[in-house]
């Protein structure tokens, strides 16, 4: 075995595929007592302690018992430039994107600021078990350059994208179409593929682009098809009407994005709150995927995400943080207001499926759960190690507990960073500053 491998004991929790609902539990491995192998960065066996620790030989071993391990968390939409931004009072999203937003990104202009940035924005996400996310840059390239080169130095798997943006946006945060289609391939060509890194090509949203620049990213999608596109659709009422009148010979807000060859299965779509029926089936036609923001559409007032009207359709949906029109790095959070959003559509989200969508759920709307997302031989070996007695309140809550799904669901509701009390990032333990 290679000199990183090592062997780690506790609780352990992976999933074989989505829950059908709060008590089907043959969608899951749990073991009691459990123990993952990890050798060269992946995971080369899991299951009860003694069976993987006679596999084991002499490898150094940590013992987390009473502790549950779980895959890393998956954030598929996230913003490395509002590091500094996020809690900034606002009013609705294109409000705070004008007062905020916009004069935080113009700051990315500088690559020594960005340098700066990267790590801490890196360094917040492992703090609270997020071990791989879908980031969006600035329109500067040194931005991506910037974040790439520190989770290359991490081996943390980061898909990014700088935005391409060419109008509706102050003079220090437009590109040109031309601009924005050389800089993006510039960047795929020096960080797609690389290691644990993939290409995500960012045009902001519809308002922010013109004919020309859309057609350039959907030129890149087609010279690049192993690439993701990343962007914003139908977040807010007045961005719907703001896309209808800058495309005024388009069906629909998603209608801009198809027939510019925008939409496929590796599309992440961020918000999605106020589509037609014919926006649904383009969509799902598409495979395109997505992304349930619950915290940034609370705090923004956007609206409610119709997860089962989606899923119903057939569609794949993400969940993420949205940092930071949203407001925290937890995917644990982000769970508790999920929970609470689709309560008030009438819906529920158990604690079974709840835990399987920050992990092998949001690694199925990527495309990559063969590599992330369980804990699975063979996958990376991305871990989270989780206290649900972290707080006064979750132990008070953890003695009346008894069951696994109960003790999900008090991660779930009232979780956050101090429940996270490790990550291994590609099968090395990480520490605050590492």
């Amino acid at each position: 075995m290679a000199d990183t491998a090592r062997l780690l004991r506790g609780r352990v929790l992976s999933f074989r595929r989505e829950p059908e609902g709060p008590s089907d539990t043959a969608a899951l491995a749990y073991h009691a007592d459990g123990a993952i192998l990890i050798d060269g960065g992946r995971i080369a066996a899991m299951g009860d302690y003694t069976g993987v620790a006679a596999q084991a030989g002499d490898v150094p071993r940590t013992d987390h018992r009473p502790h549950l391990l779980s895959a890393g968390f998956i954030d598929p939409h996230i913003h490395f430039p509002q590091v500094q931004v996020i809690a900034s009072w606002g009013a609705q999203l294109l409000d705070w994107l004008n007062t905020y937003t916009f004069p935080e990104e113009m700051r990315f202009a500088e690559a020594a600021h960005a340098r700066a940035m990267a790590p801490r924005f890196l360094d917040l996400l492992l703090s609270h078990g997020t071990t791989t996310a879908a980031a969006y840059c600035s329109v500067h390239p040194q931005s991506a350059e910037a974040l790439f080169a520190e989770a290359a130095r991490r081996d943390m798997r980061l898909i990014a994208g700088k935005v391409m943006m060419d109008r509706n946006a102050p003079e220090g945060l437009r590109d040109t179409a031309q601009r924005g289609y050389d800089e993006s391939g510039d960047l795929i060509a020096r960080w797609h593929g690389h290691g644990r890194l993939a290409y995500a090509v960012t045009p902001r949203f519809a308002i922010t682009s013109t004919d020309a620049q859309l057609d350039a990213a959907g030129a890149l999608l087609a010279e690049h098809p192993d690439c993701y596109l990343q962007t914003h659709l139908s977040e807010n009422h007045d961005e719907v009407a703001l896309a209808a009148e800058l495309f005024p010979d388009t069906r629909d807000y998603t209608h801009i994005y198809e027939s510019r060859g925008l939409l496929g299965p590796r599309s992440l779509l961020g918000h999605c709150l106020h589509l037609s029926a014919r926006e649904v089936s383009a969509l799902a036609e598409a495979g395109a995927k997505p992304v349930f923001c619950p915290t940034s559409n609370l705090f923004l007032g956007s609206g409610l995400f119709d997860d089962a009207g989606l899923r119903r359709a057939g569609l794949v949906n993400a969940i993420a943080t949205d940092v930071g029109g949203g407001t925290g790095y937890s995917m644990l959070a982000t769970l508790a207001e999920g929970y609470k959003v689709l309560q008030l559509r009438g819906q529920t989200l158990d604690p079974l499926r709840a835990f399987h969508w920050i992990t092998r759920g949001n690694a199925v709307a990527l495309g990559l759960e063969d590599r992330i997302g369980t804990l699975e031989p063979g996958s990376e070996a991305d871990v989270v190690v989780l206290d649900a007695r972290a707080t006064p309140a979750m132990a008070r809550r953890m003695e009346r507990v008894e069951t696994l799904a109960e003790e999900l669901f008090v991660l779930q509701t009232l979780g956050d960073d101090r429940a996270v009390a490790q990550v291994y990032l590609a099968g090395r333990p990480w520490n605050w500053g590492d």
